[in-house]
Formats: structure tokens, C-alpha cells, sequence
């Protein structure tokens, strides 16, 4: 039987992967290894979690001896567990290096260890920094702008080293900002909901002009599925769409799937440190294989607000 391991398993991204790549991998054996911090729920893993197939395992990634245990007999492994807001990286910045870096250290040192035939690492858009015009291929530099970017950035940087001295075969994915269900309320589009849902006001940093391209949760675990199958080792792959917004426009449809005025429930704030302006990716590399975004958050913001409604207790502090 197949044994396919999943770091951040609990997570917003990683349990809509865990469930996706529970189906299509019928026969295999899927662990789920999480520290499950507040951003994280098993609850999230409700629909598989009491199957035999599915084993949840609540641990730090720099449990080191934990990690190497039970990542024995691993088939496939993805690396999708990691600190991921970019306003709590300005004051938890040793947290970030901690599981961003380290974290992912001790994910390669395991692999290493038991020979782990195939690794896909996820990575973030952001290690590009920003760009006005025109989008970020595969090949372009990086230049980091905050602290959890940078984080992402020096822990491909390990990888990379793992590549050549090791003969390590990993996958990185870089991906645009990723929308959906269970997304904790700190995030643009979940925030938006949950605050306008409590009729509270959401805060937006600057003037909420700052544009970023979303990517549908679903789509990004297609194009995970398809790189397992396709994808080539030691390879990096842009995941992007072209559907690109404004901060303040992901607002305002919140607030119009709500039916409220968006000018009562807005607030603008000064702006973090360094906002970079825009994200944007060329993902022309996995279009070849077969893939290509379908869908917006129009198509589903009826969806994601009415599952905040249903959950609207879940998040209780932001």
C-alpha cells in the first residue's frame, strides 16, 4: 500500500489537498503530521479523519526523532506546514524561521534519512517580492520584502543545497494567493466575511489598492495531483491565475454577497512596513502539462461566505 505523508495536513490549504489527495489515491495509507496551531483544526478533516486509511499525527516538525519515525516507508511526501501571515512575521519573526526554515530542514533531514522517493515542497509567490508589470517566471530572482517571505525564500535556498549535495528529488511549487473554505479570518477574503457576517469593520492596510492574483483552493490541488503524476523532479513550478484583484474590490464583493455598503465596514490603516504592490506569476511551464485555473471568487463567494456563517464561532479572536 502506498504511504503518502502531508505536513500542515490541519491546515486551511493542506486539509483540502489531504481530502483531494484522499481520493484520488484510493488504496494509499495517508499521515497527516501538524502541530495544529490556531490557524489549524482537525476538525478540517472531518469528512476522512475516522477512516483507517487516514492517521493524524499532532507534532512539531522540529520534533526531529517524531518526524523521521513516522515518515518511514513514505512514498510521496508534501510539505505544505508553515507560518504563512505576513503581519504576524513583522513581530514572530523567530517563530517563522523556526518553522519556515528549520522546519523544513528537518522535513529534508527525514527524507534523506528514509530515502523518500518523491517531495513536493509548497513555497509562496512572495519570494519573487513584487513586480508592477509583467509576471514572474520560473527563473527569476528573489527578492523577499518581509520577514515570512524571506523565511520561504532561505528555506528553498536549503532545499536547493539538498538538490546538489544529495541528489534529493523535490518539487517546489510557488503559488498565488489561495482562496476557499476554512482560511483563517485574518486573510483578505475570509476577514471580509467573518468581519461584515459580525457586522464589525475590517481593516485594510494603506488604501487597500495593492493588487493580488487568487487561485481557487481546488484548482491549486489539481495542479498538485497533476504535477505527482507529470510534474518533473528537481523542477520548480509557478501556480497562477490571471485573476487579479484589488484588495479593496475582494471587499466589496464580500460586502456585496452580504448585501451591505462596504463604505460602513471598511477602515483604513497605515500600512505595514512594505506592502508590496502587486504578485503576478507566468505559470505558461504547468500549462503545458494540462492545467490552467478555472475559477474566481465570484463563482464562489456565496460558498465560502455561507460556510463563515455556518462556522462564525470557530474564529474567535483576530
Amino acid at each position: 500500500m502506498h504511504k503518502i505523508f502531508i505536513t500542515g495536513g490541519c491546515g486551511f490549504i493542506g486539509s483540502h489537498l489531504t481530502e483531494y489527495i484522499y481520493r484520488k489515491y484510493k488504496k494509499s495509507q495517508i499521515f497527516v503530521y501538524d502541530k495544529i496551531t490556531y490557524a489549524a483544526s482537525v476538525k478540517n478533516l472531518d469528512k476522512i479523519r475516522k477512516d483507517r486509511r487516514v492517521k493524524i499525527i499532532k507534532k512539531d516538525l522540529n520534533n526531529y526523532k517524531s518526524l523521521e519515525k513516522f515518515t518511514k516507508n513514505t512514498d510521496i511526501l508534501i510539505h505544505a506546514a508553515a507560518e504563512s501571515h505576513v503581519d504576524n512575521s513583522f513581530n514572530l519573526t523567530n517563530e517563522f524561521i523556526t518553522t519556515n526554515v528549520l522546519g523544513t530542514k528537518n522535513v529534508l533531514d527525514a527524507c534523506k534519512a528514509n530515502n523518500i522517493k518523491k517531495i513536493i515542497h509548497i513555497s509562496t509567490d512572495e519570494i519573487y517580492g513584487e513586480i508592477h508589470k509583467s509576471s514572474f517566471n520560473e527563473q527569476s530572482n528573489f527578492n523577499p520584502s518581509n520577514p515570512y517571505s524571506s523565511s520561504k525564500a532561505a528555506a528553498e535556498m536549503i532545499i536547493n543545497g539538498y538538490i546538489h549535495s544529495y541528489k534529493l528529488p523535490v518539487i517546489i511549487i510557488r503559488a498565488n494567493n489561495i482562496f476557499g473554505t476554512r482560511q483563517h479570518p485574518e486573510k483578505l477574503l475570509p476577514g471580509s466575511c467573518w468581519s461584515l457576517l459580525k457586522k464589525k469593520h475590517f481593516t485594510l492596510h494603506g488604501n487597500g489598492m495593492q493588487k493580488r492574483s487568487f487561485l481557487y483552493v481546488e484548482d491549486f490541488c489539481k495542479a498538485i495531483y497533476l504535477i505527482l503524476q507529470k510534474g518533473k523532479l528537481n523542477e520548480i513550478y509557478n501556480i497562477g491565475s490571471k485573476f487579479e484583484y484589488k484588495n479593496i474590490d475582494v471587499f466589496k464583493i464580500a460586502a456585496k454577497e452580504n448585501k451591505l455598503n462596504f463604505r460602513k465596514y471598511v477602515k483604513y490603516v497605515k500600512d505595514r512596513p512594505f506592502n508590496d504592490y502587486r504578485y503576478s506569476l507566468n505559470f505558461n511551464k504547468i500549462k503545458k502539462i494540462g492545467w490552467k485555473p478555472t475559477t474566481k471568487i465570484e463563482d464562489k463567494i456565496f460558498e465560502i461566505n455561507s460556510w463563515y456563517k455556518k462556522n462564525i464561532n470557530r474564529f474567535k479572536k483576530r
